[in-house]
């Protein structure tokens, strides 16, 4: 079996680290390494598979339809391996092996061709929604996660760096930073996230309707996990005449369903779509830069 990458994966592994990195080129051996150690059958690789890691499906020896996943570091594959852990299959994908092993992880099977982006908009929400309130737990006493201030003070360096570079996106960038510092200010809860939740990173499964996928967990209050769905195709809101009425309906519409604070939720809406468009932009996307954050200034 050739595990070749899918395009997608080395387009998006190539934004992350522009000067190259030895993971791609050990890719194939990692994963022949990997499915010959559980004794795996492989079926396929998944295409176009995901943004930040190789997705096989794969049967284990006794015949059950299983996923192999392999990601590197920079992924935090063992972040997600605890996050799944903690979730227990709960609202999540569940872990089929306990550890992870050189960025390893062997997962349940779901449906990978059928997401809730499948579904009419509306009904796609609301079963997101649903999904990712039951993610929403206390995290370990002892957790290996970041915190949402960690994390968005990351980004908002590079957002400070981008701004001092291109002043078309400093007004902007300034609004989503003092936000940012208003909302942690003073948290309301902190719970484990899925970190990057949207519609895409649900699939539908045997066990549930629908489970989640891919988290990249953080810990924060919950209106930061829910932002990101907030802005979920974000192609179609752009294309509309009523956009921005339609964004400001969901945001008030999702907080009201997951009871969220509203303001709360349209702050870190704004930070996140200005964080992701400016990155956007920063690695060559400009289409993509060009969308969030003429869907940011509506907010």
């Amino acid at each position: 079996m050739v595990f070749e990458p899918p395009k997608r994966l080395v387009r998006a592994l190539g934004e992350t680290a522009p000067d190259g990195d030895d993971w791609l080129e050990k890719l194939p051996e990692a994963a022949r390494r990997a499915v010959a150690l559980r004794e795996l059958t492989v079926d396929r690789v998944q295409v176009p598979g995901g943004r930040s890691s190789l997705v096989v499906l794969v049967r284990t020896a006794d015949g059950t339809p299983a996923v192999l996943k392999l990601a590197p570091d920079r992924a935090r594959p063992e972040a997600e391996r605890a996050a799944l852990a903690h979730w227990g299959g709960l609202g999540a994908v569940q872990l089929l092996e306990p550890f992870t092993a050189e960025g390893v992880l062997l997962l349940e099977r779901l449906h990978p061709d059928v997401s809730v982006r499948s579904l009419p908009e509306a009904k796609a929400l609301l079963e997101a929604a649903g999904t990712m309130r039951r993610l929403w737990v206390e995290p370990p006493a002892s957790f290996p996660f970041e915190t949402v201030a960690e994390r968005t003070g990351r980004q908002a360096e590079a957002m400070r760096a981008r701004a001092r570079a291109d002043s078309a996106v400093a007004p902007l960038v300034d609004l989503a930073l003092a936000a940012r510092e208003e909302l942690l200010a003073a948290p309301p809860e902190h719970r484990l996230l899925h970190g990057t939740f949207r519609q895409s990173k649900v699939l539908a499964g045997e066990r549930m309707p629908w489970l989640a996928v891919g988290p990249d967990p953080v810990v924060g209050e919950c209106a930061f996990d829910l932002a990101r769905l907030v802005r979920d195709r974000v192609e179609d809101l752009i294309a509309q005449p009523s956009g921005a009425a339609t964004t400001r309906r969901r945001v008030k519409r999702l907080a009201e369903s997951l009871d969220v604070d509203q303001e709360r939720l349209r702050g870190w809406t704004l930070f996140r779509a200005v964080e992701s468009g400016v990155r956007a932009g920063r690695v060559g996307r400009p289409r993509d830069a060009e969308l969030l954050l003429e869907f940011a200034s509506w907010l």
